[in-house]
Formats: structure tokens, sequence, C-alpha cells
């Protein structure tokens, strides 16, 4: 059992590494490989996509890594692998983002990716710290994790979903902040689950076990 983590120069993967590597040897999840090769990707079991910075910069640099985006697509949808999303690797899953300028996503989760504006004016944006989880959709991912755990958020634009239905988790913020997306093999969090201490950790468990 493989787990790629695809490294496209869009963040440090580090403590993503880290906290996978921690979880497959607990959960008997397999071998976790750090990777831009398409070769990898494609005879991967399981994708994780994560992605630092902002939506265009980050969508430019996968597109650059000649065949990558090709292999995560061929492997994600034609052959149905489980994929994880993280942060900016989420919000790539939407129809486009606005950050900047109008960019194209994956088109994986209808939606688009807006700026974060909170009914509090005191708050400030980004959103950065810690947050509640509200839970709206259980999901095998999920399981343990509910209402009222903590996740690190670290980001200014959040994702709005097309389809309710697609939005398994938000948090408040001077209003709801998109924190976890799913349909079908495909999944995201906004929230970095590596940083997120055991609610994280556990997200990440269930992953590398998920057949979905």
């Amino acid at each position: 059992m493989l787990t790629a983590l695809v490294d496209y120069d869009s963040g440090n993967l580090h403590s993503a590494e880290k906290a996978f590597q921690r979880m497959a040897a607990e959960v008997g999840g397999g071998d976790i490989l750090v990777t831009s090769r398409p070769e990898d990707v494609a005879r991967a079991d399981r994708i994780v996509l994560p992605g630092d910075g902002a939506f265009p910069a980050c969508r430019m640099a996968l597109g650059q890594h000649g065949g990558l985006f090709e292999a995560i697509e061929e492997t994600v949808i034609r052959k149905g692998r489980p994929f994880l999303g993280i942060c900016i690797g989420m919000q790539m899953l939407a129809s486009h983002g606005h950050e900047y300028r109008l960019t194209e996503g994956f088109g994986w989760i209808p939606g688009e990716v807006v700026k974060i504006a909170p009914g509090d004016r005191s708050l400030k944006v980004p959103h950065m710290g810690w947050n509640d989880l509200v839970v709206e959709r259980r999901h095998p991912v999920l399981d343990g994790i509910a209402t009222g755990d903590h996740a690190y958020f670290v980001h200014s634009w959040h994702f709005r979903t097309a389809d309710p239905a697609h939005r398994l988790a938000f948090c408040d913020y001077g209003g709801p902040i998109t924190a976890i997306v799913g349909r079908d093999n495909i999944l995201g969090t906004q929230f970095h689950p590596e940083k997120s201490q055991a609610p994280g950790l556990r997200l990440i468990g269930n992953f590398l076990r998920w057949t979905p």
C-alpha cells in the first residue's frame, strides 16, 4: 500500500510527511512517499495534495510539473483512488478561484474559492489559528471526530461549494467557513490536519484506512 504526497514546490512537506509516517505506522497504512514523479503518482494507492500560498501560484506550479496533474487526474478520477487535498490542495478541487485573478480549478467538486468576509469586523483576515469544527455530515474519514474538535487554520480564502451536500464540516468565523469537502473518493480539508494534534492525526489515520 503506497500513499503519495505530491511535491510540486508549493509548500513545506516536512510536517505532513512526519504526520503521515507516524499514522501509517500506527494503523498499518503502508508506505509514505513524497514525490514529484508522475509515475509514482500513477502507481499510488492513495494521493495527498498539500498546498501553501496563493491559489493561482499553486495551480500554475502544479501545471508546470510535466505530466503530474495528468497522473493525479488519471489515478483519482479514472481509477477511483482515494484523494486528500490540504489547504490550497483542497481549494483547487473547486471549479475556479478568485484570488488575485480568476483561475480555473480542477472542477472535481463544483464551487468557487472566495475571500473570507467575516460578519464581525473585529475578526481579522487571514483566519489564522485554532477553531472548532462543526461536523455536518458523517464520513468514514471523520470517524472519531466530532463537533467541537479543534483544527488549525491559516487562510484568507475559502471554498463555497455549489452543492451543500459536498460540505462535510465548517467552522464559525463571523459566519460559516468551509472546513472539509468531499464526494465519492475525493476529500479536502481547509485546515492542516498535520498541525491539528489529535483530531488531525485521527483524520490522517482514517484516510490511510479508507476504502471508498
